[in-house]
């Protein structure tokens, strides 16, 4: 250990060392034990979103699952990203998808359509995807820890920074990707429309009261 090191444990005092000690984790503090709890409460909402057979149900779950994901963040003390994921994906999404759901007439209630038999293949295709992710996101922030009680690291101008210059192709495919579902469901709507307005011109109409009385008399 180098002069520099060993004067700096001494300028540092017990104190620090013996707070670095007792921190870990079987000594979890309030945050942690907080966010720990809203995930589980998170995982239990996103479950139940994509095993509900009804549509607007799983809607309102997905409210549910962002809005825990936005608390995460501000338990991380990241408050910049938690608003944005409030108005964008839970003022914005949601909306868009409800509007989705009403413009394409779907339906309300329970509906077997909206299971489509391949359960065991989502369930493989999702248990994949959240070991990936988890491996990802555990190698790459391996050696780093959050300080939650020191200053906010989330602020606005490091996350705008980083957002418009290392992430915008994703952020610019986001929005095309919401408008692509805007025009879809408009499209769908009009084919309903215009399928319904043929099957009424194909129906034959009801004879009027004239043409019954009409008949009945040549009778």
């Amino acid at each position: 250990m180098t002069p520099a090191a060993t004067a700096a444990l001494l300028t540092a005092g017990p104190t620090t060392g013996a707070a670095a000690e007792t921190h870990g984790f079987l000594s979890p503090t309030g945050v942690e034990i907080a966010f720990l709890l809203v995930g589980l409460v998170t995982f239990g909402a996103a479950l139940v979103t994509v095993t509900t057979r009804q549509l607007v149900h799983a809607a309102l779950w997905l409210v549910v699952t962002l809005g825990g994901l936005a608390v995460e963040y501000l338990l991380l003390t990241a408050e910049f990203i938690a608003w944005v994921q409030v108005l964008i994906y839970v003022g914005s999404v949601v909306v868009l998808l409800l509007f989705g759901l009403m413009l394409t007439r779907a339906p309300i209630g329970r509906s077997p359509d909206a299971d489509s038999g391949n359960r065991w293949a989502a369930l493989t295709v999702a248990v994949a995807a959240a070991a990936a992710l988890v491996w990802v996101v555990v190698d790459a922030f391996r050696t780093t820890w959050i300080d939650l009680d020191g200053p906010a690291a989330g602020s606005t101008k490091a996350t705008g920074a980083s957002l418009f210059q290392n992430w915008v192709l994703p952020f610019e495919a986001l929005s095309v990707l919401l408008l692509a579902a805007l025009v879809g469901a408009i499209v769908l709507s009009r084919k309903a429309k215009a399928g319904a307005a043929t099957a009424g011109e194909n129906t034959p109409a009801a004879p009027s009261e004239q043409d019954r009385s009409e008949q009945e008399g040549t009778r």
